[in-house]
């Protein structure tokens, strides 16, 4: 049987991610969270825990689910000190990790990335450790997740904004500045991937995420946010900056599908986009969502509240170039998905 490690394995990409491993393969799956940002197992998976075996929680009859509450360093930390602590502590008989998906960070909205920086620099030493530790354990392959605010903010002005391509960061060259510690860390992560796979022949692909959302995100981020004022049908509409900035929204299960095409053909590190390329404000969301409610509001600007970059969406060629990719799930029918789901909450 193949283990696969999740890192950040509860968050809103992590359990989709181990949602999708359930559904489609037989596999033993080992999940590490803190649940600082993440929900626990029991709120989202339709399997309850079966048993505890000492700090894991064993979930579903087959018992092929194992999920480790805590910080993920300190996981890494064990494994570095004794390499089969996994295996001799849980009784698993395997030799190593077949994939290793790693979605442990410190992650929120614009006003985590902007009102809490260094918090968010503390993804550099996550990322530092997993990568030396990958090093030493070798799995079969490993998926890294960067994010589009590794991107040069100099090409998302309100003047200069173009598509942004794989191509527009280049490790040999000038790389620009990117959005913020969140950028940085991406970027930084992004390098150590690089050396991973050229240095010790990791099998290594990273990924550059655009504004992914789905049914069950959490409030922190725009869409769901705006869904549920929508289908609370607020009047005045708040709208943080003037509405106009724009970003490129992928939904989850597109987002999940690529990767797997990704890891299944890219292993020297580089890294794609996952995107849908266009364009949409959140001027255009927030007209989505109201007409699904059946109302137009009012719009109240807040232009006191941060926007991060103007516009910030995919070029998706090289994508579609290599492997014939394009995400299946519509723009409205995605938020649509969404909108339903606020519904439900209310």
């Amino acid at each position: 049987m193949k283990v696969h490690l999740i890192s950040g394995a509860c968050g809103f990409v992590g359990r989709n991610m181990v949602r999708r491993l359930i559904d489609t393969t037989g596999d033993l799956l080992f999940m590490v969270d803190d649940l600082s940002i993440g929900t626990h197992p029991s709120a989202w998976m339709e399997y309850n825990t079966s048993r505890k075996l000492e700090d894991v929680e064993i979930i579903g009859e087959q018992e092929r689910i194992y999920f480790w509450k805590g910080d993920f360093r300190d996981l890494l930390f064990r494994l570095r000190e004794n390499p089969y602590y996994i295996q001799e502590k849980y009784g698993l008989a395997f030799d190593h990790f077949s994939d290793v998906f790693h979605f442990a960070a410190i992650v929120g909205g614009r006003a985590k990335i902007e009102g809490d920086p260094m918090a968010v620099a503390l993804d550099l030493s996550i990322d530092a450790e997993f990568f030396y530790w990958i090093c030493q354990h070798r799995p079969e392959r490993v998926l890294y997740p960067s994010s589009s605010a590794a991107y040069p903010i100099n090409l998302q002005s309100p003047s200069g904004a173009i598509a942004l391509k794989e191509s527009d960061i280049d490790f040999g060259s000038n790389l620009g500045v990117p959005d913020m510690t969140y950028g940085w860390s991406k970027l930084t992560g992004e390098f150590l991937a690089r050396i991973a796979a050229t240095h010790y022949g990791i099998p290594v692909v990273c990924i550059r995420p655009f504004s992914g959302y789905g049914e069950d995100q959490d409030l922190s981020y725009p869409v769901p946010a705006i869904a549920a004022r929508a289908a609370r049908r607020e009047d005045p509409f708040e709208v943080w900056g003037t509405g106009k900035q724009g970003r490129d929204f992928v939904h989850i299960d597109d987002v999940i599908d690529l990767i797997f095409i990704l890891m299944d053909n890219v292993s020297d590190g580089s890294a794609y986009n996952i995107g849908s390329g266009k364009l949409t404000s959140f001027l255009d969301l927030i007209g989505i969502f109201t007409g699904f409610a059946g109302y137009s509001p009012e719009i109240r600007p807040l232009t006191d509240k941060p926007v991060g970059v103007h516009s910030r969406y995919s070029d998706m060629s090289l994508v579609w170039d290599r492997f014939r990719w394009k995400p299946g799930i519509s723009l409205e029918e995605g938020m649509r998905r969404v909108y339903d789901a606020a519904l439900n909450q209310i």
